[in-house]
């Protein structure tokens, strides 16, 4: 049966439209930076960024009076030879692709863009430093409970922060009033 009001169609058709667009755009962002990330180039430069991340946690543990080791990408604590690999995406590689992924495909400025994309890429990384440094304790420390805040709590968390983060970066875009309809400008 045709539609009576034809403006309403339209209406729909338009409020659409940008969702439509954020998926393309959202999902073409993730096959592309997962794509260069697991690009054979790319893996040295990985590499050497994830053993990066062990040397400042061994550096921050040390610095806050603990005992810990760097040795590549096992974090180690010399006392009780508990180690800890940074394992290829734990280095919160991933959900800074997401993240990524996401705030390119939203309708904002390519400033505000930029601006996301640098204080996201720095929290998410601030905030996996911390869960790193603490399973590591948890490990040190009580063994049985290091699967299930690997496994479970953080995974959760890293997610919920990487979604707090664009909500966070959605509001002061939309706030900003600066937003675009269409495209980035």
């Amino acid at each position: 049966m045709p539609d009576a009001n034809p403006t309403s169609s339209a209406a729909l058709m338009s409020t659409q439209m940008p969702m439509g667009r954020f998926l393309l755009i959202f999902a073409l962002s993730l096959a592309i930076l997962f794509g260069l990330l697991l690009a054979p180039p790319t893996v040295p430069a990985v590499d050497r960024f994830t053993r990066g991340l062990v040397t400042v946690s061994a550096f921050l543990i040390r610095l806050f009076g603990g005992h810990a080791t760097a040795d590549g990408d096992l974090l180690f604590d010399p006392s009780s030879r508990f180690r800890i690999q940074m394992a290829y995406g734990c280095n919160g590689a991933h959900v800074t692709i997401l993240l990524w992924a996401a705030l390119l495909a939203f309708p904002a400025t390519w400033k505000q863009k930029g601006v996301g994309l640098l204080a996201g890429t720095a929290a998410i990384h601030v905030v996996n430093l911390i869960r790193f440094i603490s399973l590591f304790y948890v490990g040190l420390y009580n063994r049985a409970w290091f699967d299930f805040a690997h496994l479970y709590l953080w995974e959760s968390l890293m997610m919920i922060d990487t979604l707090v983060i664009f909500w966070t970066w959605v509001h002061f875009v939309r706030k900003s009033g600066q937003r675009t309809d269409g495209g980035a400008r």
